[in-house]
């Protein structure tokens, strides 16, 4: 049985249709990417998961439970939310920060014990982070500041992680450390990754399997092999992509071709 099963899931704004009809499944330990050009849907649908969404139609289940039937605290112990960005003017340390992450397993009192600050010291070292610990998050750099967040969400202890787009604004060294980061977890810690991206190499390295949006709607659900296909990926994203191998693992490279590279190769071939 899957760990999470999204079954006919409709969503609105206001009235209007952002998530059509969407039906998928997300097994244990999968590293699960969802793609598709801006206005997808792809965020709506990673806030419904994580319960911040209202369902217009259709249901979701986690470990064959509806979302609805869970409590905030619950779903909390379930599920952590990673989102794109924090404001650098959030008015705490890093290691104030991360404690958050123990809410949803605290008492009455809510206040954290000798072995919520072993958890928090914890995360920080995983993630790298324990030097920053008295530092305000308004000083530090975007990929640290993104680094705190999944330190946060590690030291929750949930076993399926929700990101929305943890590399986006990043150079490439810092989006590589977040998704090396991402596979140590998910090997480590056995938790399964749902995680919303526009970088499509990324999501093409590390995807075990692809949900490609369009218009709200499934376009296509599979392998990167699978989805990450020239016809597929021109028809959904409206430009011209070239689809080939990388050289060093195997997995689908997509590269665009703009209006300067076609007509370069087209006076390439006209001098031939």
């Amino acid at each position: 049985m899957s760990l999470i099963e999204i079954r006919g899931v409709s969503l609105q704004y206001d009235s209007l249709p952002v998530i059509k009809n969407v039906s998928v499944e997300v097994e244990q330990g999968e590293f699960f990417v969802i793609i598709g050009p801006n206005g997808a849907g792809k965020t709506t649908l990673l806030k419904a998961l994580a319960g911040l969404h209202p369902l217009f139609a259709g249901e979701i289940q986690i470990r064959q439970r509806l979302i609805g039937d869970y409590s905030r605290k619950e779903l909390a112990r379930t599920l952590a939310l990673v989102p794109q960005q924090i404001n650098a003017d959030f008015p705490f340390t890093v290691v104030e920060t991360v404690l958050m992450g123990r809410y949803p397993h605290l008492g009455l009192l809510a206040v954290e014990g000798k072995k919520d600050l072993q958890l928090a010291e914890q995360a920080m070292e995983f993630t790298e982070i324990a030097h920053l610990a008295g530092r305000r998050l308004g000083q530090l750099s975007g990929g640290e500041r993104q680094r705190v967040i999944i330190a946060r969400a590690v030291c929750q202890q949930s076993k399926i992680l929700l990101l929305d787009e943890p590399t986006a604004s990043l150079d490439p060294a810092h989006q590589l450390r977040i998704m090396d980061l991402m596979e140590r977890l998910r090997h480590r810690e056995e938790i399964t990754i749902i995680m919303v991206s526009h970088d499509l190499n990324l999501a093409s390295t590390y995807a075990d399997r692809l949900l490609l949006l369009k218009d709200g709607a499934v376009e296509k659900i599979g392998t990167p092999r699978q989805v990450l296909t020239r016809e597929l990926l021109s028809q959904s994203y409206g430009c011209t992509l070239l689809v080939d191998e990388n050289p060093l693992l195997g997995t689908p490279r997509v590269s665009l071709v703009s209006e300067k590279v076609a007509s370069t190769i087209s006076n390439e071939q006209g001098h031939l």
